[in-house]
């Protein structure tokens, strides 16, 4: 394999440590200022500025959506010079408009970047979705479980009470039974507003976070996105596909998935070693928010490589004029 062609993990982490960046601060002037849209756009544009600037011959299999939807950083999208190896890019350029237009906790910029062939090309639907933490057997807590039977399973792994676990769940109606039966184990439950890569995330380091597992349904390609996030950081992850129509049998059938009801783990949704960078806009659990003095914004990115299970955490300082 030459030189050029060859995936070096080490070498082009730092310049996807400066996309997520360069996202971020795009979009800090549109903190707490109710545009989605317009703070959505900007990180978009930003982040795709600085992925041509890199030495890849990279194409989008997780982005904003199809070509015809998206103008930009859509999905199948080439970037990069050209001139290196070829990679795959799973990316979501501001994870939390909303909380970013509303200036509300862990607003990211979310970039992951493997070789070719490395990431599930997982359509525009909804994914059920299970994460844990490291340090469990294999299949401790499983999706064909019940809610209340995954909390039981946990709490006797860790040796706790069921009252002892926190669950993070996004807060939609279509959780509502969930939630209800969750309560009835005792186990305390986070709801989120949005933002369910941070989410899952927040499983793998629930000393810091206080979350000890993630349950339910949100976006299939954020669910790539997370998984990446966890195989750089260590922990279980699970994701079945959810269909309600044909059209969206069409769009997996299009991205070359024909077993509709598998249940996928986390080395089967990111298949080899990535790279996985995500900087605060707002403040989280995660990372801080871009923070703003005189003349000056800095950010916090977290920039982790699944191949060593090495976590950087970088701070960047920016003059502002």
């Amino acid at each position: 394999m030459s030189k050029e062609s060859e995936f070096s993990d080490r070498m082009l982490s730092l310049g996807l440590a400066r996309v997520s960046e360069a996202a971020a601060l795009a979009s800090a002037k549109l903190v707490g200022r109710g545009d989605e849209k317009a703070a959505d756009q900007a990180a978009v544009d930003a982040m795709r500025t600085q992925l041509n600037m890199i030495d890849i011959n990279g194409v989008i299999v997780i982005g904003e959506g199809e070509r015809d939807e998206a103008p930009m950083l859509y999905i199948g999208e080439e970037v990069g010079t050209g001139k290196g190896p070829g990679v795959d890019i799973a990316l979501d350029p501001l994870e939390g408009t909303t909380l970013t237009a509303k200036d509300m906790p862990n607003a990211l910029t979310v970039i992951a970047m493997g070789p070719r062939g490395s990431m599930l090309h997982a359509p525009d639907v909804y994914m059920d979705k299970l994460a844990i933490g490291p340090g469990f057997a294999t299949d401790v807590v499983t999706l064909d479980m019940s809610p209340s039977e995954r909390i039981k399973a946990l709490a006797d792994a860790k040796g706790c009470a069921m009252s002892d676990i926190t669950v993070c769940v996004l807060e939609r109606p279509r959780h509502e039974d969930m939630i209800e039966e969750l309560r009835t184990t005792g186990a305390a439950i986070r709801l989120i507003t949005d933002g369910d890569v941070a989410g899952v995330m927040h499983c793998a380091e629930s000393e810091t976070t206080g979350i000890d597992i993630y349950m339910g349904s949100g976006g299939a390609p954020e669910g790539v996105l997370a998984a990446a996030a966890l195989k750089c950081m260590g922990g279980q992850m699970y994701g079945r596909l959810m269909f309600r129509n044909d059209d969206e049998r069409g769009r997996a059938a299009k991205a070359g998935i024909t077993d509709l009801d598998r249940i996928y783990s986390r080395d089967e949704l990111v298949t080899e070693d990535v790279i996985f960078a995500a900087t605060g806009v707002t403040d989280g659990s995660i990372v801080h928010g871009i923070k703003r003095e005189p003349g000056y914004l800095t950010t916090e990115t977290i920039l982790m490589r699944s191949k060593t299970g090495s976590v950087r955490r970088m701070s960047y300082r920016i003059k502002t004029s």
